[in-house]
């Protein structure tokens, strides 16, 4: 099962704070907007997504179709795919993408320890 491109969503208290920390472990900015409290911070292959005031705990996400540069992915499952196949596997869903639909999308469940996992399909 191919799930994307992997980063961690981190639920921060500054970010101004947080991204001159790991600014200092050699992550530099990819995207997002400081002003709109979040950014996406890059150390090789390695992303991690700061996000101030947006939700409460970190967050595992993973984004079919992109490769870590966030460029599409020639080939990829697409997300509506991907939930059917944990749903077939007896994984709950705790916000189901639109089957019926085509193009980005999201869904959410957890691992056993509670930790929030969301797939989100750009494309």
């Amino acid at each position: 099962m191919e799930l994307g491109a992997f980063s961690i969503s981190l639920s921060v208290k500054d970010i101004n704070k947080s991204k001159l920390f790991y600014e200092s472990l050699g992550f530099q900015i990819f995207g997002g907007e400081i002003k709109q409290n979040w950014l996406i911070m890059k150390n090789n292959n390695c992303i991690i997504g700061l996000f101030q005031g947006m939700f409460e705990k970190n967050i595992l996400t993973f984004n079919p179709g992109w490769d870590e540069n966030a460029k599409n992915l020639d080939s990829f499952t697409d997300i509506r795919d991907l939930q059917k196949q944990l749903k077939a596997k007896g994984i709950n869903i705790l916000s189901e993408a639109d089957e019926t639909s085509e193009g980005p999308a999201s869904f959410t469940l957890e691992d056993p320890d509670g930790n929030p996992i969301l797939i989100d399909q750009h494309r």
